[in-house]
């Protein structure tokens, strides 16, 4: 399957999430098969990843945002964040802080896009000020309804420095995220994650929907594309996200830099100074 072809949100296209599956319809046979896939595609990743660090010309940021409960935490923990950590950087992105709100609502953002050589994952993201603060009435619509294009414009730019965005909204049915819920409850380690709000957020659901369908519609562009992933099956989640990451970085093609040394002066070295170790 092409993963990509799938799921991706053409720029300006129009989304009805309601018609969006959220239950996967193939590849695979199964959360085995799915499961194997990862493992394989896993290996690939890092083998890129490494290019892409030594190469150290190009970057990757990749997007995650779902209601709660999505697996947004299990995507990172189960999938990318099995790269290697000196290339890749997670950083969750929770309500503003008072020196954060004392800024623009990039500039917190900003600071964590990628270097060159390295991969940035937001686990949530700049797309919370024209989501929560809209349906949340946080701020007026006035100053929201302006940060889209602000937003186009900040992706171009991190664009034209030689990052590519990949960005996923992880689709979940009000059902399911009902049942993750009460995994939470049945199990101590989870309780932690438990917060009142995340019930009574349940009731602006069509809310929600209507505002992630506005961003789609107005921030998928070719720099930076929306994939709008089913995640009732975690399995399929995770196999859809490596799968489009690692088309995106075969594409990249990170080379490694050319050899500068002469590599039979190296060997000669090695071999001289190994026949003397032998002699002691």
């Amino acid at each position: 399957m092409d993963f990509v072809k799938k799921h991706i949100v053409k720029p300006g296209e129009s989304v009805n999430l309601k018609s969006v599956r959220t239950e996967p319809d193939g590849p695979f046979e199964g959360k085995e098969e799915a499961r194997e896939y990862v493992e394989e595609t896993i290996q690939k990743l890092r083998a890129l990843q490494y290019r892409l660090y030594v190469e150290g010309k190009q970057s990757l940021l990749i997007v995650l945002q779902a209601p709660d409960a999505a697996g947004k935490d299990g995507l990172i923990r189960k999938t990318l964040g099995r790269m290697n950590p000196q290339g890749v950087r997670s950083y969750p992105f929770k309500v503003p802080t008072p020196i954060e709100q004392a800024h623009d609502f990039l500039w917190r953002v900003h600071q964590c896009t990628p270097a060159a050589g390295q991969i940035s994952i937001f686990n949530r993201s700049h797309y919370e000020d024209v989501l929560v603060v809209r349906v949340e009435d946080l701020v007026p619509k006035r100053v929201w309804s302006k940060r889209y294009e602000i937003i186009n414009q900040f992706e171009s730019l991190l664009a034209e420095r030689g990052t590519r965005i990949l960005k996923f909204y992880l689709h979940i049915s009000p059902k399911e995220q009902l049942e993750r819920f009460k995994e939470r409850l049945d199990y101590p380690e989870k309780h932690w994650k438990l917060n009142v709000g995340d019930y009574e957020a349940r009731d602006r659901w069509p809310k929600y929907l209507e505002a992630y369908e506005d961003v789609f519609k107005k921030c998928s562009t070719k720099d930076a594309p929306w994939f709008i992933i089913p995640a009732d099956k975690k399995w399929y989640r995770d196999a859809a996200v490596a799968s489009i990451v690692h088309e995106t970085l075969q594409e990249m093609d990170p080379q490694l830099p050319t050899v500068q040394v002469d590599l039979d002066e190296i060997r000669r070295l090695y071999e001289r100074e190994l026949a003397e170790m032998d002699n002691d």
